[in-house]
């Protein structure tokens, strides 16, 4: 086999990449490990920037979005008894967020792809990486029937996430990786109840930080911040409703309502970059290069900014062999990848509770949630990196 760009992983960044490099008639094949019912119903983010919702518009693949998305001109801080509305409509004027599933997004871009007669393999196994600093990479993998198959192309991108394979197949020594681990998890919920409010809240609570969120007029998804060594069989239904209640039920007239929790786990807070973002003709977009905490709601909109940067740069060099954009992908997608990792960190630190004991801790938090929540310029700049920055070539 052989194609102009092989893509690793079937995630949001793959599926792009891979959709709009069609649209710029390049030719492309996708490997996904896991079967397609997994990967549609794998539920991950729910807020999508306005560049993002953006981008999907402007690639033909928005139209259920649009009509089943949900466009949100705010979030609330809640603290101390309070609830405070940033309002995008006033702080950034025609930049919104849209409440719209990652599984939603994966099945539109599958939809696509297939009925553009795009190839994406799912279920393959044995997948490996091979002359990465050659002028015909390759890779190797066993198809679902266990055929052994090498495929070869121009370039190999690496879309398949924090512990996908391609980000170790390059030779140690050549990256280098910046993390932080968080104290503490999240215990994620989703539930078969109508929102309580129209739009997200995230509360900071002497209890723990907790995040009330939706994905459809009927669909609510809650996040409580836990232990990072919680066991989920520890959290009945009742209790994590009962804990959700004490914590964002701390506002005059608010009730949550509650209803049948259809999903429940435990996920780990850590931030993570590799630079470069490269290695001879392998590239890295998305979580196989970075990883924030979720506070922020940034994992996929970055992954799309990666993709839209890797399309200009791989589109210029099989038009006329520039290298230019190839060169620069790396210092380019790290500066909003940088950008996002500090607003994503700054968001867990202003929300979550690190020490029970830390009380100077406690009083520096309520002190800049009052600035955030008081000056119009602290709002802006929540409100517009909240939304999204810019791409920088608009």
């Amino acid at each position: 086999m052989r194609t102009q760009v092989a893509i690793v992983g079937a995630g949001p960044a793959g599926l792009l990449l891979s959709h709009l490099l069609h649209r710029a008639g390049i030719g492309s094949v996708v490997l996904e490990t896991r079967s397609r019912e997994y990967v549609e119903k794998r539920v991950r983010a729910g807020v999508l920037e306005q560049g993002t919702v953006d981008t999907l518009n402007e690639a033909g693949v928005g139209e259920r979005m649009r009509r089943e998305g949900l466009p949100h001109h705010g979030i609330e801080l809640r603290y101390g008894g309070r609830g405070h509305r940033i309002a995008f409509e006033k702080l950034v004027p025609g930049r919104a967020i849209t409440v719209y599933g990652q599984q939603e997004v994966v099945k539109d871009l599958i939809a696509a792809r297939l009925a553009d007669g795009g190839t994406i393999r799912f279920e393959v196994s044995d997948v490996e990486v091979h002359d990465l600093t050659g002028q015909e990479p390759a890779i190797t993998f066993r198809t679902k029937d266990g055929e052994p198959q090498r495929l070869t192309a121009d370039f190999i991108a690496g879309c398949d996430g924090f512990h996908g394979i391609t980000r170790p197949s390059i030779p140690e020594g050549v990256l280098t990786a910046y993390e932080r681990e968080y104290p503490f998890a999240w215990l994620g919920v989703l539930a078969r109840v109508e929102p309580s409010a129209e739009e997200l809240i995230y509360c900071r609570s002497e209890r723990g930080f907790a995040l009330h969120s939706m994905r459809s007029p009927e669909i609510s998804r809650f996040y409580l911040q836990v232990p990072p060594d919680t066991d989920i069989d520890d959290w009945s239904d009742e209790r994590i409703w009962d804990e959700l209640k004490a914590r964002l039920e701390s506002v005059p007239g608010f009730t949550l309502a509650t209803g049948p929790i259809l999903e429940k786990g435990v996920t780990p807070m850590r931030s993570f970059v590799v630079e470069p973002m490269r290695y001879g003709r392998l590239y890295l977009a998305g979580d196989a290069a970075h990883i924030v905490p979720p506070t922020g709601a940034k994992g996929l909109n970055l992954a799309v900014a990666d993709v839209r940067l890797l399309t200009g740069a791989l589109t210029a060099w099989f038009a006329n062999g520039d290298s230019t954009l190839l060169n620069a992908y790396s210092d380019a997608c790290l500066r909003r990848v940088w950008r996002a990792q500090h607003f994503s960190w700054w968001m867990t630190t202003l929300l979550h509770v690190f020490d029970s004991d830390d009380a100077y801790g406690r009083k520096l938090q309520t002190s800049y949630l009052d600035y955030v929540t008081s000056s119009e310029a602290a709002a802006t700049t929540l409100a517009e990196n909240y939304v999204g920055m810019p791409y920088e070539e608009d």
